[in-house]
């Protein structure tokens, strides 16, 4: 089976600041850096690392062809990656603070301009059992999840950004909800995760959900059980890339038939990993050094 990665590709602009900049203020960066980014871009990468074979399918401007060179090193397929020579490729701020917390502004661009043209021909290269990963920074998700289930193609969503599209979207074709806790909340109305787990399961009965918790760990519904796990002690650097590394891991590891506390615990290492490391889609460990490094769980 294969692994669809339809989504964003971003240039990330990367300050390093003592403290978020506040309402009026004027704030000097510590450090800058240019990086390849994007919600879509990393859990590409992230699935390739864990081990999966991904096709990545978005859309980029002139300025985004480091992003392609980026996929291509990481050996995902860019076969479905469309250029606007006519627009600016998406782009992101993004403010890292020095305990490695950050907030983030993105921008669009060549990421809310995909036809449904161009999603008819990507759909066409993949068929039923294929995994198709789709998050919140593209235009069109109705439609694609939409062709993508028709197919028989199972449906992982990562729902992040919220916004009122996607709060008016129909979800229940989705296979896999994928998302933070923060996420849940504004999904279910329920601040506590413990009820907006429970209302999640009874709005969406067909799907299966993974809510991650930062420190609390995550919380994994399988259809029939709800599996918990903790999270790695590590000191984190930057946590820009934790929820796409999770992602792409706990992926992989449903393709590759873990169990789902394996799976878990996989995706948390490597997430770990990840934040414990600047950058993002630079940030993601490979298979190899999530199975050798030793992590103790908090």
């Amino acid at each position: 089976m294969k692994i669809l990665v339809f989504g964003s590709l971003n240039i990330d602009r990367r300050y390093i600041v003592d403290h978020f900049v506040q309402p009026g203020e004027t704030l000097s960066s510590l450090d800058v850096g240019t990086f390849s980014g994007g919600k879509g871009l990393n859990q590409a990468i992230a699935c390739k690392k864990a081990g999966s074979d991904v096709y990545m399918a978005g859309k980029i401007g002139k300025d985004g062809a480091f992003l392609l060179a980026e996929l291509k090193d990481a050996d995902v397929s860019t076969k479905h990656v469309f250029i606007d020579e006519n627009m600016m490729s998406g782009h992101a701020i993004i403010q890292v603070d020095t305990n490695g917390q950050n907030c983030i502004i993105t921008y669009g661009g060549t990421n809310r301009a995909i036809t449904k043209e161009e999603i008819d021909e990507v759909l066409a290269d993949f068929s039923a059992g294929d995994i198709i990963l789709m998050q919140n920074e593209i235009n069109s998700m109705e439609y694609i999840i939409e062709q993508a289930h028709a197919k028989g193609m199972l449906v992982a969503l990562n729902p992040s950004p919220i916004d009122d599209a996607l709060m008016n979207s129909d979800l229940s074709k989705v296979t896999y909800f994928i998302m933070n806790e923060v996420e849940a909340a504004k999904i279910s109305g329920k601040a506590d995760v413990t009820e907006a787990f429970d209302v999640l399961r009874a709005k969406y009965p067909q799907s299966k959900i993974v809510i991650t918790m930062g420190g609390d760990g995550s919380m994994f519904f399988d259809g029939e059980k709800i599996w918990r796990h903790g999270i790695y002690k590590v000191k984190a650097v930057d946590t820009t890339a934790a929820g796409d590394t999770f992602t792409g891991y706990f992926l992989n590891g449903l393709l590759e038939g873990l169990q789902p506390l394996e799976i878990m615990s996989q995706a948390a290492k490597a997430s770990a990993i990840a934040v414990s490391q600047p950058g993002a889609a630079d940030s993601i460990p490979t298979k190899d050094v999530v199975l050798a490094t030793q992590l103790e769980l908090k």
